[in-house]
C-alpha cells in the first residue's frame, strides 16, 4: 500500500509542478528516450546478476505489492510452535520429535501452524536446526556459533536483489545522459535547415532523457531497492527468533524462558506482549491437559 502511495506523491508532484510552471505533458513524452534508457539499464542488470538474482529481484519488486510475510499474528504462531516443539523435548527427550523432523508435513505438531508450515525455508531451518540438537551433540556455543553462520548466509542471499537493484538506480542518471547525448547528437545532424522551434524540440527531447534517468533512479527505483532491503531484514527477524529460542533451550533454560528470549528479538510493532503471548501458551497448556 505505501509503494503506490509513494509513487502516487512522486508522479502527482512532479507532474504538478511541472503544469504549474507552464509547462506541457506532452513534452516529456519520447518513447525514444524511454527505449534507451529503461532498455539499456535492464540488459546492464541482466549482465551484472546471475539468473537467481534477476528472478529474486521480479520476485521481490511484486512482494512489495503485498504485505509482510511475517505479521504478529504469524510471530505468535512461530513462538507457540517452538514452544510445543521445547515442551515436547522436556518431557520425552530429543529422540521423541524425531518423526516430526522427517515429515513436517504430516506432523500433527506442524499441522496445528498452517501458516509457518507453507513457509518452506522456515521449515527446513528449524527442522535442521532440530536434527542437530537431537544428533550432534553440540553445546550452546558451538550450536549458537553454527547457525550464525547459517544466519548470515541467509541475509545475505536475500538482501542480493535489493543490492541489485540499488546498482540499477546508480546507473539510471549516467544512461539519462547516454539518451541526452544521443539527442543533441540527433540535434547536430538536423542544424541545416532547420528552423528555431525544430532545434529548441530536439533540445528538449534530449533533455527530458536526463530528466527520466534521474527521475526514475532516485523517485522510483532507489526507493524500491530501500524498501526491498527493509523487507528483507524484517523477514530475517523469523530466523533470528528461532535461533535464539533453541539456543536458549540447549543452554538449559525452560520452555517459557526460551520462548521469552526469543520474543525479545522482534521490532515493537510485531513483537506480542509478554502477557498476550503468556496468555495464548497458557491456553496451549490447557488443551494439553484437557487432552
Amino acid at each position: 500500500m505505501l509503494l503506490i502511495v509513494g509513487t502516487v506523491v512522486v508522479l502527482a508532484c512532479v507532474i504538478l509542478g511541472f503544469v504549474l510552471g507552464g509547462g506541457h505533458l506532452l513534452a516529456l513524452w519520447h518513447p525514444t528516450e524511454i527505449l534507451i534508457i529503461c532498455g539499456a539499464a535492464f540488459g546492464a542488470f541482466i549482465i551484472s546478476n546471475p539468473l537467481k538474482v534477476v528472478k529474486a529481484s521480479f520476485s521481490g519488486a511484486i512482494g512489495m505489492l503485498k504485505g509482510p510475510r511475517y505479521k504478529r499474528a504469524d510471530y505468535v504462531d512461530l513462538l507457540k510452535l517452538l514452544y510445543d516443539i521445547l515442551v515436547k523435548i522436556r518431557k520425552s527427550g530429543m529422540l521423541a520429535i524425531e518423526a516430526d523432523l522427517e515429515s513436517p508435513e504430516k506432523s500433527e505438531l506442524f499441522a496445528q501452524y498452517p501458516r509457518i508450515l507453507a513457509d518452506h525455508h522456515m521449515i527446513e531451518f528449524i527442522t535442521d536446526c532440530l536434527r542437530l540438537m537431537v544428533g550432534g551433540n553440540l553445546d550452546p556455543h558451538e550450536l549458537e556459533s553454527l547457525l550464525e553462520y547459517e544466519l548470515e548466509t541467509h541475509h545475505k542471499e536475500s538482501g542480493e536483489p535489493a543490492h541489485a537493484v540499488q546498482r540499477v538506480a546508480d546507473a539510471l542518471p549516467g544512461f539519462g545522459i547516454v539518451a541526452a547525448v544521443l539527442g543533441i547528437v540527433n540535434t547536430m545532424g538536423a542544424l541545416e535547415g532547420a528552423d528555431t522551434a525544430t532545434i529548441g524540440h530536439k533540445v528538449a527531447a534530449a533533455l527530458v532523457g536526463t530528466f527520466l534517468g534521474i527521475l526514475v533512479a532516485y523517485g522510483f527505483v532507489g526507493p524500491m531497492a530501500t524498501a526491498m532491503e527493509h523487507r528483507a531484514h524484517e523477514e530475517g527477524k523469523a530466523f533470528e527468533v528461532v535461533k535464539m529460542a533453541l539456543v536458549a533451550s540447549v543452554r538449559g533454560y525452560a520452555p517459557p524462558v526460551a520462548v521469552e528470549f526469543a520474543r525479545k528479538l522482534l521490532f515493537s510493532d510485531v513483537r506480542p506482549t509478554f502477557a498476550d503471548l503468556e496468555s495464548h501458551l497458557k491456553g496451549k497448556k490447557k488443551e494439553a491437559v484437557a487432552a
